[in-house]
């Protein structure tokens, strides 16, 4: 008879043997239609972005947020993005819609992320603005300040707070915070597959790449489908 050990060396030598390549996980973000939701949720991405900061043209209510989310199956993540915002805030969305993870994506230290997070018993992924004049070690210092996040997205310094659309550059993300690395900034179906090959990030998160041209906002189906093929397509390759 087979020890346990021998057992377990079997099964880890199989799993070895037919890996299967690393899968690129996929937000889609700013939805706010249920056409857009229930596309995004055919598609097979792995989560839904919310956006819950009335100045941007992406903002959703509470209200709409609800409806948005009345069907989202298990083990799709439903992500909602915050920037500066309140304690009340926060506490009102968490308590009306079903959020899983929290974003926060303005100027939050690490104890206002860590303070915010607790009002809603929830996990929290941390915005990084990638500016001309960042260095990798800027990066991997913001990264050791901000390690209770689950993750750190990488986006583009913009003026506002992100969804302008402007890809940074790269390289400058370190190979060791790759792993905890959600890649976003003017990211597209003609570009991800590059990016991926490039960062080989954790994940990956797409809004006005996956929108009508000049209608911020306005989620394009076509873009949208286009994009996480993409995706697909770098992993097997």
């Amino acid at each position: 008879m087979k020890s346990t050990e021998n057992l377990a060396a079997e099964a880890n030598a199989g799993a070895q043997q037919h890996a299967a390549p690393h899968r690129t996980r996929i937000k889609l973000c700013g939805l706010s239609k249920p056409e857009d939701v229930s596309l995004t949720i055919d598609l097979g991405a792995d989560a839904i972005g919310l956006v819950f900061y009335p100045p941007s043209p992406r903002s959703v209510s509470v209200a709409q947020a609800v409806e948005l989310v009345h069907d989202v199956p298990p083990f799709i993540s439903v992500v909602g993005l915050f920037v500066n915002a309140t304690p009340d805030w926060i506490r009102e969305v968490a308590s009306n819609v079903g959020l899983t993870l929290l974003q926060f994506h303005g100027d939050e230290t690490a104890e206002q992320c860590e303070s915010l997070a607790s009002v809603a018993g929830l996990p929290w992924l941390r915005a990084l603005r990638v500016a001309a004049d960042t260095q990798p070690a800027d990066l991997v210092k913001s990264a050791l300040n901000y390690s209770a996040a689950s993750a750190l997205l990488f986006d583009t310094h913009v003026e506002g707070y992100g969804g302008g659309g402007k890809v940074f550059d790269w390289s400058l993300i370190p190979a060791e915070l790759a792993r905890r690395a959600v890649l976003s900034g003017g990211l597209n179906a003609q570009n991800v597959s590059d990016a991926i090959h490039r960062v080989r990030p954790y994940a990956v998160d797409v809004s006005s790449g996956i929108e009508v041209p000049g209608a911020k906002g306005v989620k394009d189906h076509a873009r949208m489908a286009a994009f996480v093929r993409a995706v697909r397509a770098a992993d097997a390759e």
